[in-house]
């Protein structure tokens, strides 16, 4: 019998396409937009209860704009509903590739845009890339219910040229990619469109490459540590499922770790459930400019097939990801999915002045990752498992930097205040990175809770007489809306999952603690569109009542999505959410003001943060894990004997 959080299969993808073309949908009109399992609800899983696969379908009618959703099943072969989509309320589906293809040849025929082209002496069209982007949504005139694209412009000077590092600046272009009409063309400044190519990707452009890097080999001669049986993962005492979809790409389900005679539970799914790049420049051809990289464009159909030695080193197992491509057929994204284990430092150590001995253990991590690429940017999603229990996600940022014109100095001898310049004549607006990352938790049961956990000074008094004494301060988030909290670096402010039914040996809910990197949340004013639309970024933490409905913080359909259905609504009706079934949403990310160093590519920025068990195990859950054995290695110190604890020979 399959799981019912089995990924969905190409016969399961070829069938549903069946049922909806059955149904009467035109195959030729019809594009699927999105097509994804609808995982049953929570509690049918962990019952055994849970029958049927459900499919939901987006469906856009290329003739009209209609959206429609239809579910079907699969395992019964019927379809089981069908509904139509008011996408002014409710939103467009996510752009797909045959839309941004169709763009060039649109604008490409336009005389207004032709002549802007001309304007900055571009004659010959065909060297233009257009950059066809999400539009947001603005209350602008005539763009309600209309499925829109806004497209800046990038010179490509021959067919393998980084277009990227051209960008012909002041103009925009807002088109309806179902009438294929232009309905507005700004052309608000004149720019010069730099020509100086950067072409990282062509060797003869690079500068000689170094002579002075020296292998290093990562081998495993009796092969990894973890074993695979289809979509679960074993690895030392963690057990987990592997999910992939089209809008989060890689979820992991179930994951639990073996303590003593008990699997126990830790999180019943996680994933990066949105992620959005909001743009700082208010200028009239960028001022709309906001990203929702899963919502708008699809983590999962950006995913990168990865290469062995260049995306992932040492003893690797790879996982291909089937999805429907936009006829609704299967199509295999092959490498989608790189896991491998990896050395990961100290352990734990300490040498001992009493008792005359070095006792030392090495860490290791296994590693589940996947890249994606969407336009110019490039980023890479990392879970992190470790000995003692910990999990970490890092989330990775490189790729091309969105380059823009560098107006220049200001009248009054400033600097341009929205973009850094990174070439001469090359700016790139300044923007953030922000991250929502969801976790049902299920910390020993579905009844969890969290506790705000944060340093407390303590003034001079007759307890605290010297005035050193600090402690830590505890505070329940009792219901939704005193669940949506701000981290604190200089209180060291952290926060406790725990399940109040299930204590530890000191007789205190077992728990695990959430700590964020606290940098900056959204920079937006709270009144702007992107601050409605991507409400999730405006806090570090918000706590909801487990619902199923509940998946995406920024709504089911993102795109031109003026706030329907986010996150900030849900908690209006302030749920009870202490010792329930809760998921916890972390919003993390970067801010970045670009530099010269980033370009003409970017060397990767990270960002992340830490799930770390705190009162979960009765003891150091590693005192098992074995000493260092001598490994392969060299000493290159001049000392006769390099090695480590009281038997030595280990490097």
């Amino acid at each position: 019998m399959t799981h019912p959080l089995t990924r969905l299969s190409s016969a399961e993808i070829e069938t549903n396409r069946s049922l909806v073309l059955e149904a009467g949908f035109d195959e030729e009109a019809t594009a699927f937009m999105l097509v994804n399992l609808i995982e049953p609800e929570k509690s049918a899983v962990l019952g055994g209860s849970a029958r049927g696969r459900l499919v939901g379908n987006v469906l856009l009618d290329r003739r009209d704009g209609t959206v429609t959703e239809v579910t079907t099943d699969v395992d019964a072969r019927v379809l089981v509903s069908q509904r139509v989509v008011d996408v002014v309320t409710e939103g467009q589906p996510p752009i797909v590739l045959e839309e941004f293809d169709r763009i060039e040849e649109l604008l490409r025929a336009h005389e207004g845009w032709t002549a802007a082209m001309a304007k900055r002496g571009i004659d010959d069209v065909s060297l233009v890339r257009i950059s066809a982007l999400s539009a947001g949504r603005f209350g602008l005139a005539d763009e309600d219910g209309r499925r829109i694209v806004r497209c800046l412009s990038f010179l490509q000077l021959d067919a393998d040229d980084n277009a990227w590092a051209h960008p012909v600046d002041g103009v925009v272009a807002y088109v309806d990619l179902i009438t294929g009409e232009v309905i507005r063309l700004i052309d608000d400044r004149l720019f010069d469109v730099p020509r100086e190519p950067y072409n990282f990707h062509r060797a003869d452009e690079l500068p000689p490459a170094r002579t002075t890097q020296k292998p290093i080999v990562i081998t495993q001669p009796e092969g990894p540590s973890f074993t695979v049986d289809g979509d679960v993962v074993e690895w030392e005492k963690w057990r987990f499922r592997i999910g992939f979809n089209q809008v989060e790409g890689l979820t992991l389900h179930e994951v639990g770790f073996t303590d003593g005679d008990r699997h126990r539970s830790i999180l019943y799914r996680a994933s990066v459930a949105e992620m959005v790049v909001p743009y700082g420049d208010p200028s009239p051809v960028r001022f709309w400019q906001n990203y929702f990289d899963a919502g708008e464009y699809s983590l999962g159909k950006s995913a990168n097939s990865l290469a062995l030695g260049c995306d992932c080193l040492g003893e690797i197992r790879y996982f291909d990801a089937t999805i429907a491509a936009t006829d609704g057929r299967p199509q295999t994204i092959r490498n989608a999915i790189c896991m491998h284990e990896e050395d990961a430092s100290i352990l734990w150590k300490h040498t001992d002045e009493y008792y005359h001995s070095t006792d030392v253990r090495r860490n290791r991590r296994l590693v589940v990752s996947f890249f994606i690429t969407v336009g110019n940017y490039d980023y890479g999603f990392y879970w992190h498992f470790y000995l003692d229990g910990r999990i970490e996600l890092e989330c990775k940022a490189t790729g091309v930097v969105f380059a823009s014109a560098y107006p220049g100095v200001q009248p009054d001898g400033s600097d341009y205040p929205w973009a850094s310049q990174i070439a001469p004549g090359i700016g790139a607006p300044y923007h953030q990175h922000l991250f929502s990352a969801r976790l049902d938790v299920t910390l020993d049961g579905v009844r969890n809770a969290v506790d705000e956990l944060e340093a407390k000074r303590v003034p001079i008094s007759a307890e605290n007489p010297y005035g050193n004494g600090f402690t830590l301060s505890t505070t329940r988030l009792r219901t939704e809306r005193e669940g949506v909290r701000d981290a604190d670096g200089k209180r060291g402010r952290v926060w406790h999952i725990v399940n109040p039914e299930v204590t530890n040996i000191v007789g205190k809910p077992v728990g695990y603690t959430l700590r964020s990197e606290g940098q900056p949340s959204l920079l937006a004013d709270p009144e702007s569109s992107i601050a409605r639309r991507a409400a999730f970024t405006t806090h570090d933490l918000w706590v909801t009542r487990y619902s199923p409905t509940e998946r995406f913080p920024s709504g089911e359909l993102v795109n031109q999505n003026d706030g329907h259905g986010t996150i900030d609504r849900w908690i209006e009706r302030d749920a009870d959410i202490d010792g329930q079934d809760i998921v916890v949403w972390h919003t993390f990310g970067l801010t970045h003001f670009p530099r010269t160093e980033d370009w003409p590519i970017m060397p990767v920025d990270s960002t992340g943060f830490s799930l770390v068990p705190h009162g979960f195990f009765d003891q150091n859950p590693t005192l098992d894990v074995p000493a260092p054995t001598p490994a392969h290695g060299a000493c290159h110190t001049g000392a006769a004997v390099c090695g480590c604890g009281d038997a030595g020979g280990c490097c």
